[in-house]
């Protein structure tokens, strides 16, 4: 009885919020990491052309996917961390996607939710550790 009270997330299709005609790639500081099912976020604060800082979430797999694909909560990325990150922009064109990569400043690349279209949560997710840029 007292679920029933809790706040609802539904799990939806990659195309109902994102648009995999909008890749984007943002450079930006971490200012927070939400280890949540069914979907973990990544903030970031990123500086525009203009000098203002907009702060962007992005959607991933769940912490299950995460730690078997070499994710670390509170090890892997902390606030305060610079990262480049690849995804898909939301539909309605707000600060929000969908995240498919992380790159650290060492070239180090994470996998942080699936490709479009996939619609597996983290099923067919890679296995493999994280693969260091050359």
């Amino acid at each position: 009885m007292l679920a029933a009270g809790a706040p609802v997330r539904a799990h939806h299709s990659f195309g109902v919020e994102y648009d995999a005609n909008k890749p984007v790639t943002l450079q930006g500081v971490v200012t927070k990491l939400e280890w949540t099912n069914p979907h973990s976020f990544i903030y970031i604060d990123v500086k525009g052309s203009d000098g203002k800082v907009v702060n962007w979430k992005f959607e991933g797999f769940p912490p299950s996917v995460l730690y078997r694909t070499g994710w670390r909560r509170n090890v892997t990325l902390k606030v305060g961390d610079e990262i480049t990150i690849f995804g898909w922009r939301a539909r309605d064109g707000g600060n929000w996607g969908h995240s498919r990569e992380v790159t650290f400043k060492d070239g180090t690349k994470f996998i942080f939710g699936p490709p479009p279209g996939t619609g597996d949560g983290g099923a067919n997710a890679p296995a493999a550790a994280p693969v260091p840029s050359n």
